[in-house]
Order: structure tokens, then sequence, then C-alpha cells
């Protein structure tokens, strides 16, 4: 062994004196291959051995070593030297590893990391991540219920809104579509009847507002966290059609909520979170056209405090504020061969979109309201490719949810059941993936659905 390390150390004494050596290496034999190499003889005098190395040029750098030494045994030093090579390499790495490891499972380390730059990191990640993040331990559950939690998160902008709907197979189960992830979620909200269908009728804050279809009670929820109330029951009875609306009285739900509803006959009430309250009956005042002919396929829309309908007979928008209870009414005409259509809003603009069908052409067009004209512009529509496939079809539209310039739209006829998102800030067009209900095959039918900030500190 000692021989030949002295061996290896006498041949890169030589390697080295050889590469300093500025002199030409010798002609290398005449050969029919013009990538033969030219080797050089080293000669260790106290051992008696001999060993013939290649010279390599520029353009043979990629040539193998074993193959241009095959026609003699590989030195026995060499195979040691990469023998080391190879073992000081798998050392390294596992020692990598290691440190790794107990860097992480080192709880020493990180006990100390600062509460609040946890939760600063916590608040952001994605929603569905977070809510497998609760699934860890107590602690961490418990942390994200916590008030320090809870401001981090309202401090944060708003995150792409959720869509939660009711299919016409499981009336009394909510089906959740995540755009983000584009992939539909099945939350319980246990506390939900299950003798009567509850449609979502509007959201804020990250709660959704249910109406049974009797329109009797009234629910509220955070459909994440499970978080529920049943609001007081109200002054009176309303057996006709209602549109509810729903706002903030600040940035988050820690602040309060109000739910308006309004009847076809004018007749209205307000609920106050805070006082757990619904106001006297009202009427709609005498300066507002009775009866009011809401567009009850329209959701409302709500702007800061303020919340829109659509109206079909005069056409216009009727809105209502939540803060100063005032009413007021815009006749604005709707744009011509106009069939189904939805009220929508963007960065505090409000927005119309609707089916154009006009010979056997059919196509989703999007609008915009002119402030000082307060005339509908056309901004966009949908992609000619897709509308051609609704040619000569009965096509019908409906509105799934609207938040935070994104829309989510069904389109229906006797042979086709789409459903597509559409953003106002980029234009773009998605098509939406079927909704299953877990391990199954069958593809729902969407009825209905409200759009919701997706939240997990919102309490009812």
């Amino acid at each position: 062994m000692e021989e030949e390390l002295a061996m290896l150390r006498q041949l890169i004494g030589q390697l080295q004196e050889l590469l300093q050596n500025s002199s030409p290496p010798p002609p290398s034999p005449p050969s029919s291959s013009s990538s033969s190499p030219s080797f050089v003889v080293l000669h260790n005098p106290q051992h008696q051995n001999r060993c013939c190395l290649p010279l390599f040029d520029d353009t043979s750098s990629d040539v193998s070593c074993d193959t241009l030494m095959a026609a003699g045994k590989r030195p026995r030093y060499l195979k040691m030297l990469d023998t080391a090579k190879r073992s000081r390499k798998q050392k390294n790495q596992v020692k990598s590893r290691t440190e790794a490891d107990d860097g992480i499972m080192d709880q020493e380390l990180w006990q100390e990391f600062p509460q609040d730059l946890f939760e600063s990191v916590l608040s952001r990640l994605p929603i569905g991540t977070l809510f497998q993040f609760r699934a860890v331990c107590h602690k961490w559950n418990a942390l994200i219920d916590s008030d320090s939690f809870s401001k981090y998160c309202t401090d944060l902008p708003q995150t792409i809104p959720w869509f939660y709907t009711i299919t016409h197979e499981n009336v009394n189960s909510g089906q959740v579509y995540d755009p983000s992830s584009k992939k539909w979620r099945h939350p319980v909200i246990p506390a939900l009847p299950k003798k009567t269908i509850v449609l979502p009728m509007a959201s804020a804050g990250g709660l959704v507002c249910f109406l049974d279809i009797g329109h009797r009670n009234f629910y509220v929820s955070n459909p994440l966290t499970k978080s529920f109330r049943e609001l007081p029951a109200r002054s009176f009875k309303v057996w006709s059609r209602v549109v509810v609306g729903m706002t903030l009285n600040g940035n988050s739900t820690s602040d309060g909520y109000k739910v308006l509803w309004v009847g076809c006959e004018g007749a209205y009430e307000v609920y106050d979170s805070l006082r757990n309250v619904w106001t006297k009956r009202r009427t709609i005042p005498s300066n507002i056209k009775l009866p009011v002919l809401l567009n009850f396929k329209s959701q409302p829309v709500a702007i800061n405090s303020t919340l829109y309908f659509m109206l079909t007979d005069p056409e216009g928008i009727l809105s209502y504020d939540m803060v100063s209870g005032r009413w007021r009414q815009y006749i604005i005409p709707c744009p011509p061969h106009l069939s189904d259509h939805t009220l929508a809003e963007c960065g505090e603009r409000l927005m119309l979109v609707g089916l154009v069908s006009k010979n056997a052409a059919t196509c989703v067009c999007v609008w915009e309201l002119q402030k000082m004209t307060l005339l509908w512009k056309e901004v966009d529509r949908m992609p000619n490719v897709w509308c051609l496939e609704f040619y000569g079809k009965h096509v019908r539209m409906n509105c799934l949810g609207n938040k935070g310039c994104l829309i989510l739209l069904s389109l229906r006829s006797r042979q086709m059941n789409r459903l597509i998102t559409y953003d106002a800030v980029t234009g773009e067009w998605a098509k939406v993936p079927g909704c299953t209900v877990p391990r199954g095959r069958k593809r729902l039918w969407i009825a209905c659905g409200t759009a919701f900030q997706p939240s997990p500190t919102a309490r009812a």
C-alpha cells in the first residue's frame, strides 16, 4: 500500500512537470485515424515500473480514458484514485443530508422562531394548504382562530373568490369551486337543516347567507370553518320571491355585517349582526316606481356599502345604501337583442353580462356602465370559436356568482351543460371542469350559487 502511494505521488509530480514544460510534445506517429491521441511514458526508477498516459488536445477532451488505455491493463493506483473520489463524494452527500435533516427536526432551533413572523407567513398560505395545516396538531388548529392571526389575514389583499353552489342531484349539500386550483371541493355545514332546501343567496367577508326555499328562515355560515348563525325570525312572512344582498360594516366580519331582503311589492327589512335584530318592515319610498319588477335571475352586487339590483320594468338599476338607508333608481335601457343577463362588478365599476341572440347566432357579451351617459358600452365578448358552438341552439344563461372581477356562468341547452368563468381584469375566458361527487363519475348539474371570498377567520 505504501509503495503504491509513493508511486502515486511520483506520478503526480511528473504530471505537474509535464504541464509546466513549455516545449511542444513530440510528434505522434502516423496513424490512419486522425483522432488517435499521443502517449507519454512515465518511468519510476525506484520501483522499475512504467505507465503509459495519453496526451489530450482540445479537440479530443471528450474521449474516454478507459478507451485510450484499452491496449493495456489499467493501473491499480488509478482505480484507487477513482474509488477515493467516489467515497469522498458519497460522504459529503450523506453529511449534507444529515445536516439538513438535523436543521428541520431540531426543536431547540425552531421553538425560538418569532410567533408574529410565523403567523405572518402562515396567513399567506393558499387556503387549501391552510386547512391541511390545521390538521397537524391542536396548537396549530387553535392558532388559526387567534385574534392576531385574524388581523394578519385582514391586512392582506383579497384572494381569488370561490363559488358555493348546489346541484339538482344534491340540493342539501354544497359544491364549492376553487378557480385557483381548478378543483371542486365538497364542504359540509352540519348546522344547516337537512329536511328542507336551503339556497345560497349572497355573501360578504367570507360568509355566505342562505335562505330556505319557503322564505321563512335565514342562515349565515362560513363554509370553510363551519361557523354558523341562524338569524332571528322576521317581523312578518313573505311568500313572494325576494332578492337578498349582504355587506360588511368595516373591513372584516368582526366589525359586523348587514343583510337586506327586498320583495317585489317594495317591502324590505335589514338585519344587523351587531344587534342581532331585523329592522321593522319598511317600504321603498314613493319616488321609486312601484311595483318593483326585479330581475330575480340577476344577483345583487355590492360596491362598498351600496347594493345594486337589476330592474326589468322599467329597465334600469335600483340601489340601496346600507349606511344612509337611501334608495335610488336609474333608468338605463338594455342593449338590443339581449336575453338572459346579470349585473356584475369589477373595481367599483358596474358591468353587465348577457346573451345576445340574433337570427341563429348566440354569444355572451360584456358591457360596462358609462357614468357620464348612463349607457352600456360593450367591452368584451366570448371567443368566436366558443360562440360557434351555440349556433342554432336554444341556450339559457345563469350567473352562479360574481366577486372580485371574476364571474361564473352556466350555459345550458338540451345538448350542452357548460360552466365558464370570465375575468373582467384580464379578459380571460376559461372552461370549468365538470362537478362530480367524491369517488363518483356522474357529472352534476349546477342549480344555483354565489361567489364568496374564502376566509379562515370570518365568523358568523
